[in-house]
């Protein structure tokens, strides 16, 4: 597992030990980047099912301002720390143990909007409509904000949640990829 491009392109990140999480491929990293990117000029990322931290640091090597990294596993939450370090991302990064409902709820009251979110869930406890719904119910995700949702290739997903848009399905073997965009507040 490393980084697939921008500043940090070719390192290595260290994988969660054990088989509670599922690292993104590096082939669905680039794809995904490859739709929602490839670069960026800057933006707040949401990398909510962090794991290694891998997602949330590609786009921080990308060009991303500051992300945000939650997961609820300690064993995770210390990779991540680990991965962050390596690639010298402090300064741009929180760090959180907490569940994903709970993180959202902490941060709808920090006043703070994300461009990118993205969520790779357990695969076993799909609940990401779910999630886009408290998303957007908490105003965390901006105007033309992407989500980028990771899940088995067997899930399909609404076209539309709240005021997100799917713009975009892709399957990669037994993952799948779908994207969505931020509507316009009413």
């Amino acid at each position: 597992m490393r980084v697939v491009s921008g500043s940090c392109k070719g390192r290595s990140l260290k994988a969660v030990p054990g088989n509670t999480t599922r690292p993104t491929t590096d082939k669905v990293k680039e794809a995904i980047f490859n739709i929602i990117g490839p670069y960026f000029d800057g933006g707040i990322g949401l990398d909510l099912f962090a794991g290694s931290g891998g997602l949330g640091i590609e786009s921080l090597s990308r060009g991303v301002d500051k992300v945000i990294f939650i997961d609820r596993d300690p064993k995770a939450v210390q990779i991540i720390h680990q991965n962050i370090k390596a690639c010298n991302f402090a300064e741009k990064t929180e760090v959180y143990r907490n569940d994903a409902e709970r993180a959202i709820k902490a941060l709808s009251k920090r006043n703070i909007r994300f461009d990118y979110v993205f969520l790779d869930p357990p695969y076993k406890k799909q609940q990401l409509v779910n999630l886009m719904e408290k998303l957007d119910m908490n105003n965390l995700v901006k105007d033309c904000g992407i989500i980028v949702c990771e899940h088995s290739f067997e899930v399909e997903l609404p076209q539309t949640v709240g005021r997100f848009i799917q713009k975009k399905h892709e399957k990669y073997g037994i993952i799948a990829v779908t994207i969505y965009e931020s509507g316009m507040e009413s």
